[in-house]
């Protein structure tokens, strides 16, 4: 089975969100992918940008709900989304991972399927290329969605 890296080119917005094109997508994405029987591991850059994640989740309408939750967190139950950040991942198998890193996990290799963001501004975009460059060169099968 091939791993498959999907890369999401984030249009500009004009509405005032508080949420990144990208962290609004995982959240749709993640939504759709939980809803198709897979499970997500999100990957946050910090514990702020994971609890803002968090937060937009519970906010979503009832009838969108998503379980989910935070890397450490005590459940009674494995929910289907972890949220996780740098320094915090717990070690329950997953399907696809939502990477909002800055640079390609460590982990990646226990993937089959990783989706990626290419943001607006030009910093973000650099290391964006520097992460498919990085997918490829490790066999990666890459795929581009607008």
């Amino acid at each position: 089975m091939p791993k498959i890296a999907k890369f999401y080119l984030i249009k500009p917005t004009l509405s005032p969100n508080t949420l990144s094109g990208e962290m609004a997508l995982a959240c749709d994405l993640s939504a759709q992918l939980w809803r198709q029987g897979q499970r997500v591991l999100i990957a946050c850059e910090t514990e702020q940008q994971a609890l803002d994640l968090d937060e937009a989740l519970w906010a979503r309408d009832p009838e969108q709900f998503v379980p989910h939750n935070l890397s450490g967190e005590v459940t009674n139950f494995a929910t289907p989304i972890e949220i996780s950040w740098i320094g915090k991942r717990n070690a329950q198998r997953r399907d696809v991972l939502i990477n909002l890193q800055q640079t390609v996990p460590d982990y990646v290799s226990a993937f089959n399927q990783v989706i990626d963001f290419v943001p607006v501004d030009e910093e973000h975009k650099a290391l964006a290329r520097e992460r498919y460059k990085q997918y490829r060169q490790m066999g990666w099968q890459m795929e581009m969605v607008e």
